[in-house]
C-alpha cells in the first residue's frame, strides 16, 4: 500500500473513531464516515465493501500491535522488562483497550459488538493457546481454551461497563484468581 492509500486509509479509521465518540455505530451511515474524511464515495468503496469490513480492519489495526509476541516500552505501560508470561500479555490487552476506549465502548454498546467480540476471540484463542501446555487442570485442551478465552472476554465487557474504574492490573489480577490461571507459570 503507497503512502497516499495510507493516509485516506487512515482518515477513514480516524472519521470512524470520531464518529463513535457521538454516536453508536448501528447509527453512524458509510455516507457521515465519508463526510467525516472528506473523501469520495468511491475512494470508501475503493478500502473497504462495507461498514462491517471497515469495523473489521480497525479491529485487526487494533490487535496487531495489542496481540504482539514482543511486548515494548511505551506511553502508558511498559511491558519490556522480558516478562511475556500470560499476566504481562493480558494487562498489557487492557493498558491497550483504554487508549481505545472511545472506540470500543461505543462498537460495545451496539449490535456490532458481536461482531467486535467474535474478532477480539479469534486473537484471544490464539494467544491462549500458547499457554494451554503450562495449565494443570483435569479437563479437555478444547474446553480449557473455550473457557479461557469466553471468561476473558466477558471481562474485558464488564470491565469497559464499569467504565474502568479498575487498573488493569487488578482486573487481570482477579480474572487469573478466579479461573484458576494462576497455576500458570509466567516464564
Amino acid at each position: 500500500m503507497d503512502r497516499r492509500q495510507q493516509r485516506t486509509r487512515d482518515a477513514i479509521f480516524k472519521a470512524l473513531s470520531t464518529l463513535l465518540e457521538k454516536k453508536r455505530y448501528n447509527n453512524i451511515t458509510v455516507q457521515e464516515i465519508i463526510d467525516e474524511a472528506n473523501i469520495g464515495r468511491s475512494t470508501f468503496y475503493a478500502h473497504f465493501e462495507t461498514k462491517d469490513e471497515l469495523l473489521k480492519a480497525l479491529c485487526t489495526d487494533i490487535f496487531s500491535h495489542v496481540f504482539s509476541d514482543e511486548l515494548m516500552s511505551e506511553k502508558t505501560h511498559d511491558f519490556s522488562g522480558g516478562n511475556n508470561g500470560l499476566e504481562a500479555k493480558l494487562t498489557h490487552i487492557l493498558h491497550h483497550l483504554i487508549d481505545s476506549k472511545t472506540n470500543i465502548a461505543g462498537i460495545l454498546s451496539c449490535e456490532s459488538s458481536e461482531l467486535f467480540m467474535n474478532y477480539f476471540k479469534d486473537y484471544l484463542t490464539e494467544m491462549f493457546s500458547k499457554y494451554l501446555s503450562e495449565i494443570r487442570v483435569n479437563a479437555p485442551a478444547d474446553f480449557l481454551l473455550n473457557h479461557l478465552v469466553g471468561s476473558f472476554a466477558e471481562t474485558v465487557k464488564w470491565w469497559i461497563d464499569k467504565s474502568s474504574e479498575y487498573t488493569p492490573e487488578e482486573t487481570v489480577g482477579y480474572y487469573i484468581e478466579i479461573s484458576y490461571a494462576n497455576r500458570i507459570t509466567n516464564k
